[in-house]
């Protein structure tokens, strides 16, 4: 196999070939100045199976780089085209929530279908969705992130208390307390707009003499994390911890989370941030492992 990197997801595919003993093949990415983009790999395949490594976050400017960089080699020989998404955008919008809006999940899996042969990713955020195969068509194999943050927890934090911060993150925090072996709950939420929401409070006795830990998949904008950090911080709790699968960081997302009280943020490297510090390299790995072998599983 050859795995070829998009621009900033060096380290990642350099992980992913060294656990699976594989061939790093260059791949040179040019920008006109018109916005065009043109690709041109140095180390073509012959024959082999190739892997396109790209985190999809902001993901409409690198999805069209990235299907001509798959068909490109398919006409320069590869046997299959692969793609390594550590955090897959556009799976949030899984139902048409007010008229005549798009589906995006579906239509975006559905246009990556039709050029990988098969996809890696971590934790896609299936609310509605049982799994991934449902919206995307190809072989493809989801690797779970539950453990690899429950571990850290349990490593970094005293007497923790996990807590969702609103009910959509139920399935993440149940999973994670139970890799810990700690307690938890669920905040309730209410959205008042993009950047606004307003959570719930606890009951504080639940919490005393421990640290909060918020737990979620994705840290986007930080309003909800944010939201219940200020709850918390009534409760005269100590300065919360917040772990996440996936650090997005929207614009203003850490000043919000600094001005809230959290006292440290850590999510895992599905996407390059000076945050990431727990490696999800050996789990993708392993899917991909399976996925060279025409096989399809959840990790």
């Amino acid at each position: 196999m050859l795995i070829y990197s998009y621009p900033g997801n060096e380290r990642m595919a350099d992980a992913l070939a060294a656990h699976l003993k594989a061939r790093r093949g260059v791949a040179i990415w040019h920008r006109f100045p018109d916005g065009e983009t043109l690709v041109r790999f140095d180390t073509p395949p012959n024959g082999e199976q190739a892997c396109l490594v790209c985190s999809l976050d902001d993901p409409d400017p690198k999805t069209l780089p990235l299907v001509f960089a798959a068909e490109t080699l398919r006409d320069l020989g590869a046997d299959r085209v692969g793609l390594v998404a550590p955090y897959l955008a556009y799976m949030r919008q899984d139902a048409r929530f007010h008229s005549g809006e798009a589906v995006s999940s579906r239509y975006f899996s559905k246009l990556l279908a039709e050029h990988f042969d098969w996809l890696a990713t971590v934790d896609p955020h299936l609310h509605r969705t049982a799994a991934l195969s449902e919206v995307f068509a190809q072989s493809n194999c989801t690797a779970h992130a539950g453990k690899a943050l429950g571990d850290w927890i349990r490593a970094n934090v005293t007497d923790p208390f996990l807590i969702g911060p609103d009910g959509e993150s139920g399935q993440w925090v149940a999973a994670v307390a139970g890799f810990v072996g700690a307690p938890w709950c669920t905040l309730k939420k209410e959205r008042l707009g993009d950047r606004e929401v307003r959570v719930s409070l606890p009951d504080g006795a639940m919490l005393k003499g421990r640290r909060p830990v918020l737990v979620d998949d994705i840290l986007s904008s930080g309003q909800t994390i944010a939201a219940a950090a200020k709850r918390l911080g009534t409760l005269g709790l100590p300065a919360p911890v917040c772990v996440a699968i996936h650090g997005v960081f929207a614009e203003g997302a850490r000043g919000a989370l600094h001005a809230a009280g959290v006292e440290r943020v850590v999510v895992t490297n599905t996407i390059p941030q000076p945050e990431a510090v727990i490696d999800v390299a050996p789990l993708l790995a392993a899917g991909v492992s399976w996925l060279a072998a025409g096989e399809a599983v959840e990790a």
